[in-house]
């Protein structure tokens, strides 16, 4: 397929019976996360395929007009009580677009023989919003969503666009509390509007910016091997 993302893949030493594919943040890149998996302690016998995308060079307005990697452009980093849209987005085809890619990743992974609920959908900053925009968005029911320092995009499109299989969807959702980029306040919003939509969060707050921690990390393995297990 010409138009799935460029991807770093890590394989286990089995074949693979499940995929993660973890959403790096803006300005960074495929290689950001590539080195977490061996520090999950996850047991070997999961056998997960670790999928991560590049995501396209564009010009972010917040940025300048510099053109990096981003999944949609940011315009600023209102928070909460600054600006009436809770999610930040002022890019709805960046996201519909990055929607898309993101899909097509899942598809692809059900046509290398994962089922669609051994399937985790994971992201930093931006990337985590895609990931948590598009799970709750896709089709069939996936094994969970992380959201990792991000926030929930499209808010007021929830309702009507959730899809059925994944009202269940298992979320872990984690922040810095000193966050500035992502105001802390934003993503106890973002929690509150799942919680309040019938999501299950299982929330994480660390004393910590714009940044993952080794608690964070223990955090992650622990859901993982719970949802995967």
């Amino acid at each position: 397929m010409s138009n799935i993302l460029s991807c770093i893949e890590q394989e286990p030493s089995t074949p693979a019976t499940a995929s993660i594919i973890w959403m790096h943040g803006l300005g960074a890149t495929a290689h950001d996360f590539e080195s977490i998996p061996p520090e999950l302690g996850l047991p070997s016998d999961l056998a997960i395929r670790y999928v991560f995308p590049q995501a396209p060079s564009i010009p972010v307005t917040l940025n300048g007009g510099m053109i990096m990697p981003a999944w949609y452009d940011i315009h600023s980093l209102a928070g909460p009580g600054e600006s009436s849209q809770v999610d930040r987005n002022r890019d709805e085809s960046g996201v519909r677009r990055s929607e898309r890619q993101i899909k097509a990743l899942v598809d692809r992974e059900i046509k290398r023989g994962i089922p669609t609920d051994r399937i985790v959908l994971a992201g930093f900053s931006q990337g985590g919003a895609m990931a948590l925009h598009t799970a709750l968005r896709y089709p069939k029911p996936l094994a969970g969503a992380m959201v990792l320092s991000g926030y929930l995009l499209l808010h007021e499109r929830l309702d009507e666009e959730a899809s059925d299989a994944n009202k269940d969807l298992s979320i872990f959702q984690a922040h810095g509390a000193f966050d500035p980029m992502v105001r802390p306040e934003l993503a106890v919003l973002t929690k509150d509007l799942l919680t309040r939509g019938g999501w299950s969060v299982e929330w994480h707050e660390y004393p910590m910016g714009h940044q993952v921690c080794l608690e964070e990390i223990q955090g992650i393995g622990n859901w993982l091997e719970k949802v995967l297990g």
